[in-house]
């Protein structure tokens, strides 16, 4: 998180009740959410990479609330998944200016996969969305799309953390605009942002005003 989570706390006296973190990684906000108060009983983590949740779970044990999921706006959608060498950039999309600002990371596999709405994966989880409100979203581009994807359980959230493009990073990637402009419409504004103008992308902080 380049806005960090204890910033937010202190900055937004916000009130979590718990978490939805879509692109787990190594789940390395983990101990910022522990430190405060969010127990592991109130997240739930989803990856696209099985190997990652693995990992991650070998790590944590078995309380860690993980997922594999591959998160976009349409169900079962054969797409082809990106792997980098360094994981963290892995993607549904292409590169675009990431391959010129980021020469050292590269695409080192691709593998089939099927992609999963949000709602869909929330209702067949039987995640309880209703004291999940707080997103941290993090899918290499496809943010916008995740989001869409559970509009009609929007009304339960009232902070979200998400990864921005400013330029296409990658290929067709949603941008921070589009994201400002969608979550407006259900009464968030974005309230901090960090982003890296020579790299194209950054994260934003929206809450529900």
């Amino acid at each position: 998180m380049l806005i960090s989570f204890q910033q937010l706390i202190q900055a937004f006296n916000l009130n979590i009740t718990g978490i939805l973190h879509v692109g787990a990684h190594d789940c390395e906000e983990k101990q910022d959410y522990n430190r405060f108060n969010i127990s592991d009983q109130n997240i739930y983590w989803i990856d696209a990479m099985q190997e990652k949740i693995d990992q991650n779970k070998q790590k944590y044990g078995d309380n860690l609330q993980i997922y594999q999921a591959v998160i976009s706006d349409e169900d079962d959608k054969e797409i082809t998944f990106h792997i980098t060498n360094n994981v963290a950039s892995s993607s549904i999309l292409e590169f675009g200016s990431h391959e010129m600002h980021h020469p050292h990371v590269k695409i080192v596999s691709t593998r089939a996969m099927k992609t999963t709405r949000l709602d869909t994966f929330i209702e067949q989880n039987n995640l309880p969305i209703e004291k999940l409100n707080f997103m941290n979203l993090d899918i290499q581009g496809v943010e916008l799309r995740a989001l869409k994807s559970m509009e009609k359980y929007l009304k339960h959230v009232n902070y979200i953390y998400t990864e921005v493009n400013v330029e296409e990073v990658y290929k067709g990637c949603d941008q921070m605009s589009d994201i400002d402009a969608y979550l407006l419409q259900f009464g968030f504004q974005r309230a901090a942002t960090h982003v890296y103008r020579e790299y194209g992308w950054g994260d934003a902080f929206y809450i529900r005003i």
